[in-house]
């Protein structure tokens, strides 16, 4: 029994040893105000890396890790005395719509987590945290400072910025390498009506029966029915979509995929039955369809808007070239604040190196 009390004395020991250890301070910024980086702080970074890379860091490596850490506190830092902020509202906005680009579809926080039980079984944490290692509060945490420096690097270096542009070369030379990506997948264009059922689940039903008759006999337009439903008081909402063959902008707009896949096999004027979904009833117009072809550098993008591919590829080239720069120049700010009388290094040499020296 002895025995068993000193194991497990030594055990407690022990983890209070590594407690210590995580909490010990390894920099501290004060361009702004006095920021503390721990080997915990340092920790959790790294693990994020070595998740992404599907390896352990060396000694050197975390050294990098602790020196853009760094680096980031003090640019967000100097954006912070510049004034600048990010409001929660901006990150919620950006990180969706980087998840929405990655499937194709315009969703909701909520939409992509049911399409990512139904098809994954995995919540979107769960997701994060095997991709990135962090779940979504923490990416978004994440997220916020690097659009706050990124932000007061744009501010610093807005002049220059501007005379960042791809050539016509450099344009058609994309064009060209990239033809075959450049396509229009299958794509519909309808116009849905939709009316809530609220508290009242059997007039929403007539009322939407009654605006079908109408459009069927032609005693009313799509556009009549786009105008009327903006009026406060009219109890419905009705519009034209544009959506691609694909599960992920059936999911958006809450309709079954099979249900869309019907609506792709139906001519154009094609008027839907009265759809019950679990909020709403709604009918369902084809007003045009597109068939997927490649597209030439003087085509629009997707129909009905003026955007060519030619303006497309310059944008997005303008776009890499600006981040590109703006790396250049955020590492450029950087190391104009990396000075002493900012950054107090309270490890260094062979304790640092010991202190980094964990799960080599």
């Amino acid at each position: 029994m002895k025995k068993l009390v000193l194991s497990l004395s030594l055990l407690l020991f022990a983890g209070a040893l590594f407690a210590q250890t995580d909490l010990q301070v390894l920099t501290v910024i004060k361009y702004n105000k006095s920021e503390s980086i721990t080997v915990k702080q340092l920790k959790s970074r790294c693990e994020i890396y070595e998740k992404q890379i599907g390896k352990k860091l060396s000694v050197e490596e975390k050294k990098l890790v602790l020196k853009s850490l760094t680096e980031e506190k003090l640019i967000v830092q100097a954006a912070t005395k510049a004034g600048i902020t990010i409001p929660d509202s901006a990150v919620d906005q950006y990180f969706i719509q980087g998840m929405s680009q990655q499937i194709g579809a315009e969703v909701t926080e909520k939409e992509l987590n049911e399409m990512l039980q139904k098809q994954q079984g995995m919540t979107l944490d769960q997701l994060l945290v095997q991709q990135v290692g962090m779940n979504v509060a923490e990416y978004k945490a994440y997220l916020k400072t690097q659009l706050i420096a990124q932000q007061y690097v744009l501010s610093q270096k807005q002049d220059e910025l501007q005379r960042v542009a791809p050539t016509d070369e450099e344009i058609r030379l994309f064009y060209e390498s990239n033809k075959s990506s450049f396509v229009w997948n299958d794509m519909l264009k309808m116009f849905v009506v939709v009316v809530p059922k609220g508290k009242d689940p059997d007039a929403a039903k007539i009322k939407l029966n009654e605006l079908r008759n109408k459009f069927v006999d032609k005693k009313i337009s799509l556009d009549q029915l786009t105008v009327q439903s903006k009026i406060e008081g009219s109890g419905y909402q009705a519009g034209e979509l544009l959506l691609p063959k694909t599960e992920a902008s059936a999911l958006g707009i809450g309709m079954p995929y099979q249900n869309l896949l019907v609506l792709f096999a139906q001519d154009e004027g094609f008027v839907s039955d009265i759809q019950d979904t679990e909020e709403d009833y709604r009918f369902v117009s084809v007003v045009k369809k597109y068939s997927a072809k490649l597209l030439a550098i003087s085509d629009v993008v997707q129909p009905d808007t003026t955007i060519t591919v030619y303006d497309y590829i310059r944008s997005n080239l303008a776009q890499q070239k600006q981040m590109q720069y703006v790396q250049i120049a955020a590492q450029e700010l950087a190391d104009s604040l990396n000075k002493p009388e900012y950054v107090e290094e309270k490890k260094s040499g062979a304790a640092l190196d010991k202190l980094l020296d964990w799960g080599v």
